[in-house]
C-alpha cells in the first residue's frame, strides 16, 4: 500500500515471469516454507506447496485463514512455527 504503481507492476512482472524451479531444487538445507491458505495474492498451490516439494529438505506449514501478509497479521503463529522448526533442527544436529 506504500509502493508506487510502477514498482508494484515491476515486482509482479518479475515474479510472474521468473522460474525459480532450478534454484529451489538446489537448496539442500532444512527449509521451512510458511504460507496462509487464504493468500489471495500468491496462490498456495502454485507457491508454498510447490516450493516445499522442490526443496530437498522442505517443510510446509500452512496457517489456516492467514492472508498474504501473515507475518504481520499472524506474527504470534509465525514465531511459534519458526521456534519449533529451529528447535527441531538443533536437536537433529
Amino acid at each position: 500500500m506504500q509502493s508506487s504503481i510502477i514498482g508494484s507492476y515491476d515486482c509482479i512482472k518479475a515474479f510472474s515471469e521468473t522460474d525459480q524451479t532450478d534454484d529451489l531444487k538446489n537448496i539442500d538445507v532444512p527449509t521451512l516454507v510458511i504460507q496462509g491458505d487464504a493468500d489471495q495474492i500468491v496462490p498456495i498451490d502454485d507457491s508454498g506447496r510447490r516450493s516445499a516439494k522442490l526443496v530437498k529438505n522442505g517443510t510446509l506449514k500452512v496457517i489456516a485463514g492467514a492472508p498474504h501478509g501473515l507475518c504481520t497479521t499472524h506474527a504470534d503463529v509465525i514465531n511459534e512455527e519458526l521456534l519449533a522448526f529451529l528447535q527441531k533442527q538443533s536437536t537433529a544436529a
